[in-house]
């Protein structure tokens, strides 16, 4: 089994968040067939046009179906005492069928696991005006925002009527708190998005933490976990896939 990936650097000088959560998870969703397809442009160096539809509404490919089989086969693999007691869904179409896999894989027969709730402020980043576009067709449509999105950077671009990386940090937030009070001690799974894992780890890395310059990849299907000690969360493993291998068909 692989080690845990390495996470992104908490500053010693952070003011650390506080959070009474035992446990936190976030799952990113298996392979979308708009994962499969941007990567095939990115591959072919395409200009793919715009898959249609909402990005809500974006399925999981065939590769995502059987990676959420592996999570769930870890899932059910984890000690009664670590599983999660909360489970928090993105509404996209993709995370909650990642999570419905899961359970369904997990050989726990659905008893030891609580019922996902929705929550919005777990969607996906917004694109705007360029949802569900491959970056190629937005360079090729509009190669003027391509160039602002490359001045600026990933964490404060915020595509026309859509969402930086900084906007999705302040909802994350939210939730966050949120949950830390609604739920307090528990062992919490998110199932979401790699923006969300990586704001996540902005938020719980505390006040005065830095912009990340280079945004670690969330690959599909893997795992980011955070342990509390009643006080604080502390990031345990980033962007795991070792699941994959070992749970794999």
């Amino acid at each position: 089994m692989q080690e845990p990936a390495a996470g992104p650097p908490t500053p010693a000088s952070g003011l650390t968040a506080p959070f009474t959560l035992t446990r936190l998870t976030v799952v990113r969703h298996g392979q979308s067939t708009a994962n499969a397809a941007f990567a095939d442009a990115a591959r072919t160096r395409t200009e793919q046009t715009p898959l249609e539809g909402r990005d809500a509404d974006v399925p999981l490919s065939g590769l995502g179906l059987t990676q959420a089989d592996a999570l769930g086969r870890w899932l059910g693999g984890l000690d009664p005492g670590e599983r999660p007691q909360l489970v928090v869904c993105s509404p996209y179409a993709r995370a909650r069928r990642t999570w419905e896999r899961m359970a369904a894989a997990s050989g726990t027969g659905g008893g030891d696991l609580p019922h996902a709730v929705v929550d919005q402020r777990l969607r996906d980043r917004e694109m705007g005006v360029f949802e569900l576009h491959p970056p190629a067709a937005i360079a090729a449509r509009a190669p003027e925002e391509a160039a602002r999105r490359a001045r600026l950077g990933e964490w404060f671009y915020r595509p026309p009527g859509g969402e930086s990386l900084a906007d999705v940090v302040l909802r994350v937030r939210d939730l966050l708190h949120h949950l830390d009070r609604a739920a307090v001690g528990r062992r919490i799974l998110l199932v979401a998005h790699d923006a969300i894992a990586v704001a996540v780890q902005h938020v719980t890395a505390g006040i005065g933490a830095p912009v990340p310059d280079d945004l670690p990849p969330v690959p599909n299907a893997s795992v980011t976990r955070w342990h509390g000690d009643g006080h604080h969360l502390s990031l345990t493993e980033w962007a795991g896939t070792g699941h994959l291998d070992e749970y794999a068909d």
